[in-house]
């Protein structure tokens, strides 16, 4: 069928082409041509009017074909699960860059809501507009952390667990936001932690997406190591491959795992616990919600790599701060 219209409309350019060729060299042809009146202008004018009822007939089935030629309209797929993704984000140099990169990969996730928690006392300008022109579903909320629980100027970046409060103010406002959604519908959906300095394939939001309790893979290039992962034996999860404390209830990083909404919403005091040993965080929710024996492995049997625990290098400012010593400085107006 495909293989007949393609023919067809060729078919009508040729004729087309001919038809405008012909007008054109008529047309030329009587260019110069000394007039003795009407008697010559009647036959003209009708075969310029037969020309021109020729083209336009030309031109409405090349419109029809061209039409014909539109994919047809698929059927509406069933509907997805949504993934809500909780990311934790602070002020530094980096972060819209971080956040422009995490957005980029999402935007290829489809029925994904984006849930940013600022630490801060207040929605930033920078973050506010940012989301605002992402062209992403999301939620804009913040939390400041604790004082005693900030890490300092120069703490190494294990010392303290970061983003606590800010993952506990997206799974609040999940509950409340939920609940006011009645029936099933309401209830389905996946809950993923995702910091934004991470780096995320978009096939991993699709193996998340069948969650039922939790689910879990591999992260690479962390704790030392070139991933770690769960190890997984007829189809479940048996150890843990990583090279610190494996004793731990749930040896993960945080980008390893997803939850069921249905999941959390049941379990309404499962969070985060600030004062969890280093290390000891995602057990501390996990602990709540599931046993090792109920996890569900996900991207081929734990075997794929699909989310790298990447950090961007913090930029160096040294001439940044010679400058503005001298006044040179960069234009504070611009935002990086």
């Amino acid at each position: 069928m495909a293989a007949r219209m393609k023919l067809k409309l060729k078919t009508v350019f040729v004729l087309y082409f001919m038809v405008s060729l012909m007008g054109l060299i008529y047309a030329l042809m009587q260019l110069g041509q000394h007039c003795d009146c009407t008697e010559r202008d009647l036959p003209k004018d009708r075969a310029i009017s037969r020309l021109q009822e020729e083209l336009y007939r030309l031109q409405g089935q090349i419109r029809q074909l061209e039409k014909l030629k539109q994919p047809e309209k698929q059927p509406p797929k069933a509907s997805l699960p949504t993934i809500f993704v909780i990311t934790p984000t602070y002020a530094r140099l980096v972060q819209k860059a971080e956040l422009t990169r995490l957005s980029l990969t999402f935007l290829h996730v489809p029925q994904l809501h984006w849930i940013v928690v600022e630490d801060s006392p207040r929605r930033t300008p920078l973050v506010t507009n940012f989301l605002m022109k992402s062209g992403l579903t999301y939620t804009h909320l913040y939390v400041p952390t604790a004082k005693e629980r900030k890490l300092q100027e120069g703490d190494p970046s294990w010392l303290k667990p970061r983003g606590v409060e800010q993952r506990n103010e997206g799974l609040r406002w999940l509950r409340e936001d939920r609940r006011a959604q009645p029936g099933e519908d309401g209830q389905q959906g996946v809950v993923y932690f995702a910091d934004d300095d991470n780096t995320y394939s978009p096939q991993l939001f699709e193996e998340m997406r069948s969650t039922q309790r939790v689910s879990v893979w591999p992260v690479g290039l962390v704790g030392g190591m070139k991933f770690e992962s769960p190890v997984v034996e007829g189809g479940k999860v048996v150890r843990f491959h990583t090279g610190w404390r494996p004793s731990r209830p749930f040896p993960m990083d945080m980008a390893g795992f997803a939850v069921s909404l249905k999941l959390v919403l049941t379990n309404p005091d499962a969070c985060f616990d600030g004062e969890a040993p280093m290390g000891f965080l995602e057990s501390s929710l996990l602990k709540g919600l599931v046993t090792v024996d109920e996890l569900e492995p996900k991207a081929d049997n734990c075997t794929k790599v699909l989310v790298w625990h990447t950090r961007t290098e913090k930029p160096k400012m040294k001439r940044e701060e010679a400058l503005q010593v001298q006044g040179l400085g960069s234009d504070p107006a611009v935002e990086v």
